[in-house]
Order: C-alpha cells, then sequence, then structure tokens
C-alpha cells in the first residue's frame, strides 16, 4: 500500500489574520514561522476572524518566544470559561531558530513582530519577522517608490493592451 501525501496547496494553507501595517512601519530582516499554544475557545475565535495583530509583539524569556497583547476577541459560545483576550502565548519553535531570534533580538534597534496568523493542515501557525523600525523619510521613501511602480504598470498595460 502506497500513501500519498498532497503538497501545500491553497486548500491547506489559509490566511486567517494579516498585520499589513507591519511591512509599512517596519523594515523586514529576517522571517520564521512558528505554532501557537492557544486554547479551545481561542482556536475558534481565530479562524472565525476575531483576532487582531495590530499592537502585537514577541519576547523572549526562560528561552521561549511569547507572543504579547495578540488580541483574540471571546467566543460567543463558550459560556462559563474565563476567557482572557491578551495574555501571553507560547510560540513553538525549534532552539535553533530560537538562538537565532535570541541573538538579532539583541541588536540595538531590532524588534520580533507577527507579521499573520494562518492555518497550516489544520494548525494555526503565526509568521515573524525579525524587523528594524523605518523612520519617517523612510517611509515616504517607501510610499513614493510603490507609487512609482503602480505608474508604470498602469502604463506598462495600456502599452501593452
Amino acid at each position: 500500500m502506497r500513501l500519498h501525501f498532497p503538497q501545500k496547496s491553497a486548500q491547506f494553507l489559509a490566511m486567517v489574520v494579516d498585520n499589513r501595517r507591519a511591512r509599512f512601519e517596519y523594515e523586514l530582516l529576517d522571517t520564521f514561522t512558528a505554532g501557537i499554544v492557544l486554547l479551545g475557545w481561542e482556536v475558534k475565535s481565530v479562524r472565525a476572524g476575531t483576532a487582531n495583530l495590530k499592537s502585537a509583539w514577541v519576547t523572549i524569556r526562560d528561552d521561549e518566544a511569547f507572543l504579547e497583547n495578540f488580541s483574540v476577541s471571546p467566543w460567543r459560545f463558550a459560556h462559563g470559561i474565563v476567557q482572557e483576550q491578551n495574555r501571553s502565548r507560547k510560540l513553538l519553535l525549534k532552539k535553533n531558530e530560537l538562538r537565532k531570534i535570541s541573538q538579532k533580538f539583541n541588536e540595538t534597534g531590532h524588534t520580533i513582530i507577527p507579521l499573520k496568523v494562518f492555518s497550516d493542515r489544520g494548525f494555526l501557525k503565526c509568521e515573524l519577522a525579525v524587523a528594524r523600525g523605518r523612520k519617517k523619510h523612510e517611509k515616504r521613501q517607501v510610499l513614493k517608490e510603490r507609487s512609482e511602480k503602480k505608474i508604470a504598470r498602469q502604463v506598462m498595460k495600456n502599452f501593452n493592451g
């Protein structure tokens, strides 16, 4: 008997929560994927799309990574359960990944931010980035480059079509 293991495709990877502002506010240096330790009601609530990553960050304590200020709205069907919205949630990383992250985190001006939470074959995972904050003039430059690229795409589309 031969087992068939399907490749990762769109049906296995489903975006749940995205932190789009992080890509503008920070310069991303390196990305990692980590599992998240969640309670049952939290999983259901995150899959329903009621979580918020906007003000979340990652801390490292005692050789473990924790996702701080990841807001998960209470699951409306869970009654009689104490539901903390902003508790610390442990991130599951391999030792060598955690060592790399902590080395980069200890450098001046670097921080660890969550980029997105997604579902991978039924498990909720978090994409993390080691990042450096952008200054105001760098943000303006990024906006200018994006608008120039957009105009160039439109001109090429009209020229070819």
